[in-house]
């Protein structure tokens, strides 16, 4: 069941355009630039399962790389707080946040990726 997401105070909205505002901004500007971004944190196999995907299938990707598990999750949380997202990887398609790697395996079964990537 999906629940609305409640209105929000504009001190928050403005918090949350505030926190990390750097690294958001370094993430928006590989999305406009590139085709395919994998956001990834280091060692976790979901970010690596992505990556081997899209390498299966010769689709070019920028990958960045932010912390590990442990070191970097305040910053990362910028990023979550930005997609609505809960977990990494975060992979964008076309200046689309399309989910995680799951999603991702998904997208290529169902033919979808090719059509999103031919537009």
């Amino acid at each position: 069941m999906s629940h609305p997401r409640p209105p929000l105070h504009p001190a928050v909205l403005d918090a949350q355009a505030k926190y990390h505002a750097d690294l958001v901004a370094e993430v928006a500007a590989a999305v406009a630039k590139h085709d395919v971004v994998v956001v990834g944190v280091s060692g976790l196999q979901p970010g690596r399962r992505a990556r081997k995907l899209l390498d299966e299938r010769q689709v070019p990707y920028r990958y960045l790389e932010y912390g590990s598990y442990l070191s970097g999750w305040r910053r990362r949380l910028a990023l979550k707080l930005w997609v609505g997202w809960p977990t990494f990887p975060l992979v964008f398609v076309k200046g689309t946040f399309i989910g995680g790697a799951s999603d991702l395996s998904r997208l290529i079964a169902s033919g979808e990726l090719e059509t999103l990537l031919a537009r």
